[in-house]
């Protein structure tokens, strides 16, 4: 049996060590998805169960996204909201739809525009046509009022801050007064714009994407956030009004690549 040399123990350990990283980045955090649940419910009656899913970024429908519908259908929902950037070309519609139609057609599910739907010129009406025939709403600067066990809850859909024409005024107009509002908007730096806007209206929870949670971290470093992410990283923000949570997302841009920002679902009950 050959002696391991000093110089062979460091090469063997920096190319198993590079090895790891790449499985870790190119198919771990990317593929194996951290689904996180958060209890932010008012009382213990009448409890309505969400799903978040944002920053899709769909080319293709890849196994990990029948597992993700799988365990969706599995887990019944009320609600699930879509917070922008699915697809980044009208062409990859298709494979939108194909996701979509793995969820259970009886879950409704509202969807906002992230900016990715702009910058890559996506056909908005087709969009909107592909996500109504899954029961989804696409919100751009509208309110929905649905009513769930009892309660009364609106989601307020802002079109995306760097990409669209974000209105929180129309988004509000002829809004009911209900005992829980929600706002979803991709950006998370709109949280600040809507904190000087909102007025007396009460804000319950604003969801947002966009981030990636950093998309490729090191040690807590992030070497990049897009625009549009202000101050905010990812998960929640409750120093101020109103609350926030931000998803890391599933997809990838640019890089396909995640590292120390695993995908993720989020899961809620309100």
């Amino acid at each position: 049996m050959k002696k391991l040399t000093r110089r062979k123990f460091i090469k063997t350990g920096i190319l198993a060590t590079i090895g790891l990283v790449l499985l870790d980045s190119l198919w771990f955090e990317k593929y194996l998805i951290d689904w996180n649940y958060f209890d932010i419910s008012k009382s213990e009656k009448n409890k309505i169960r969400i799903i978040q899913i944002s920053d899709l970024h769909l080319d293709q429908l890849r196994y990990f996204h029948k597992s993700i519908a799988k365990k969706i259908n599995s887990m019944k929902p009320d609600l699930i909201f879509i917070t922008g950037d699915s697809v980044d070309k009208t062409e990859k519609i298709e494979h939108l739809n194909l996701f979509l139609e793995l969820i259970d057609n009886s879950i409704k599910k509202y969807a906002i525009t992230g900016n990715w739907e702009y910058w890559g010129n996506v056909n908005l009406e087709e969009l909107k046509s592909v996500y109504s025939k899954n029961n989804c709403e696409l919100l751009i600067n509208e309110n929905r009022n649905v009513s769930i066990r009892d309660r009364d809850i609106t989601i307020i859909g802002i079109d995306d801050l760097i990409g669209g024409n974000p209105d929180f005024g129309k988004a509000t107009e002829n809004l009911k007064d209900t005992e829980t509002n929600i706002v979803l908007s991709h950006c998370p730096e709109q949280r600040d714009i809507i904190a000087k806007q909102k007025g007396n209206l009460n804000i319950d929870l604003v969801l947002s994407g966009h981030t990636h949670g950093g998309q490729i971290t090191f040690l807590g470093i992030v070497p990049f956030k897009p625009q549009g992410s202000g101050r905010y990283l990812k998960g929640w923000y409750k120093d101020s009004e109103p609350k926030m949570y931000i998803s890391k997302g599933i997809g990838t841009s640019i890089l396909p690549i995640r590292f120390g920002a695993r995908a993720e679902v989020v899961e809620m009950e309100i």
